[in-house]
């Protein structure tokens, strides 16, 4: 196999040519004389004919890498596969393996992580009959995927080509820039591409795989809920402290997953700045979306609970004065919060690992 790209036809001189966008295929080498030498050069011709409209110059390019022993997890794959397009400088990367893949215990076809630009194909879940073509079909289908695309959606062309052009085009190198102008130019050139990444990595459904630090939060939550003493500050408390608390409480969670389940990358090389600062920017407003939804979630629970196990008088007798919904928001809203800093307890006591499946990937049988 070979790194050359597969490119498509020049164009006709003074035309001005769309960006390209490099697609990297890692073959495990028992799957070659399946494959055949010349499935990247198929895989483009297929992707030019289902999404001809892109808005960039499909180029595929390939390489015999296993990546991987036979007992290699998912995310062992999932890593190894992002180093070697960092390296390569692919815009995206798509691994065909032996190795069987799994999601938890059910086997799956493929195992995607948006948020890397990485797919992972088990070629043996395609069955005996007509291997190389259903592997070319599948390919295609996460590269799509990997783009957004979603064959159902009125605007699934447009939104792939949108993720496609701006994946394709690389910002500007300012050698005075720093880190903070970098990124903020990165952010800013790139936002629609950022947004895409995000929703794709479905962040409302981050939190509900961390099971201990669902765990820990309500039982913070069930314990504070019956305090007097909670119930005196949460009504002394203004709409501005109790919105900061809230906050602090949401980024304590953040920075906690983030950082204690290694989500942050550090570019090796200024080649790779930009797609790893995208990736950072990415997985924060991921793990951010999904602590909100989480919290939202607590400070519902919090408010009925406040409604159904604080009696009104009880509460009065303990504030000194008449109460009213108002306070019983208050009680859930501190509730909530507190409950939330308990969930960065119990995202700390989550495996790296299973918070790192959590936050990237996505499966499909």
């Amino acid at each position: 196999m070979t790194d050359e790209p597969f490119k498509t036809s020049p164009e006709a001189p003074g035309l001005q040519q769309d960006p390209e966008l490099l697609i990297g295929l890692l073959i495990s080498p028992p799957l070659m004389e399946v494959l055949g030498g010349d499935f990247p050069s198929a895989v483009q011709e297929a992707l030019m004919q289902q999404h001809p409209r892109a808005g960039v110059r499909w180029a595929v390019t390939s390489a015999e890498d296993r990546l991987g022993d036979p007992t290699a997890e998912t995310l062992e794959l999932l890593d190894a596969a992002r180093e070697r397009m960092l390296s390569k400088e692919w815009d995206l990367a798509v691994v065909l393996t032996e190795i069987p893949l799994k999601d938890g215990r059910r086997p799956v076809l493929t195992q995607l992580s948006p948020l890397h630009g990485v797919g992972l194909v088990a070629v043996p879940a395609l069955g005996a009959r007509h291997p190389r073509r259903k592997a070319q079909e599948v390919t295609v289908e996460v590269v799509g995927q990997l783009l957004g695309y979603d064959a159902e959606d009125a605007h699934g062309q447009q939104t792939l080509a949108v993720k496609a052009r701006q994946l394709s085009t690389d910002v500007e190198e300012r050698p005075d820039d720093n880190s903070v102008q970098f990124t903020a130019r990165v952010v800013t050139g790139s936002i629609r591409l950022l947004l895409g990444m995000i929703r794709a990595n479905r962040p409302w459904a981050f939190i509900v795989r961390l099971s201990r630090a669902l765990v820990v939060a309500a039982a913070t939550g069930v314990l504070t809920l019956v305090a007097s003493d909670l119930w005196l500050l949460a009504t002394a408390y203004g709409p501005g402290r109790l919105m900061l608390l809230a906050v602090m409480a949401i980024v304590t969670v953040s920075a906690t997953v983030i950082l204690g389940g290694g989500l942050w990358e550090r570019p090796r090389s200024r080649a790779e700045r930009e797609q790893v600062t995208l990736f950072n920017m990415a997985t924060s407003g991921t793990v951010m979306i999904g602590v909100l939804v989480f919290f939202v979630a607590l400070f519902l629970l919090s408010l009925l609970g406040a409604f159904l196990l604080i009696d009104q008088g009880v509460l009065a007798a303990v504030v000194g004065h008449q109460v009213n919904a108002v306070d019983y928001v208050k009680i859930g809203w501190l509730t909530a919060s507190l409950a939330t800093v308990g969930g960065a307890l119990g995202a700390g006591l989550e495996d790296d690992n299973v918070v790192r499946a959590a936050a990237y990937t996505r499966s499909n049988a």
